[in-house]
């Protein structure tokens, strides 16, 4: 296995996703869906443009896989306070349902990951994925530190 960074996280979440759907197999979830799921959990009622955002889904991925889920009886969409232009997505009762299920399977994975790992060094690996993460959300930073280097 090769050392570097964006492979053990590429790899690393491929064997989450294989895991989760493999998991999930019996529940007619495909990909996508388990993510749109974990969202709505804590932003039910959101509109489309903040759950392609939220999930880091193009938006026209992210329309394809409403629309599945619309037609599974797992969301509705709606328009709140007469705003047309904007629809909102909430979870129906069967999405509340798959909802949980998704929620078993990531603990389980989540749990299966970190087994033999102490809780410092889960809290230290924790705070490196943020800070990593807040470093990769910084567009404009990263440009400057690539210039930098090249001149």
């Amino acid at each position: 296995m090769k050392e570097s960074l964006h492979y053990l996280l590429m790899a690393n979440q491929m064997l989450v996703q294989r895991q989760l759907l493999d998991r999930l197999k019996n529940t007619g979830l495909t990909i996508g869906q388990p993510k749109v799921l974990d969202y709505l959990t804590d932003h039910d009622g959101s509109s489309q443009k903040e759950i392609a955002k939220g999930c880091f889904l193009e938006a026209g991925s992210l329309t394809s896989i409403l629309n599945r889920m619309e037609k599974k009886g797992l969301i509705e969409r709606r328009m709140l306070n007469g705003n047309r232009r904007t629809l909102h997505v909430f979870l129906t009762e069967q999405g509340k349902s798959s909802r949980d299920l998704v929620k078993t399977a990531f603990s389980r994975i989540e749990a299966q990951g970190v087994s033999g790992i102490s809780s410092e060094e889960y809290d230290a690996f924790m705070k490196t994925c943020r800070k990593i993460y807040e470093n990769l959300m910084k567009p404009e930073q990263n440009e400057k530190l690539e210039e930098e280097r090249e001149g």
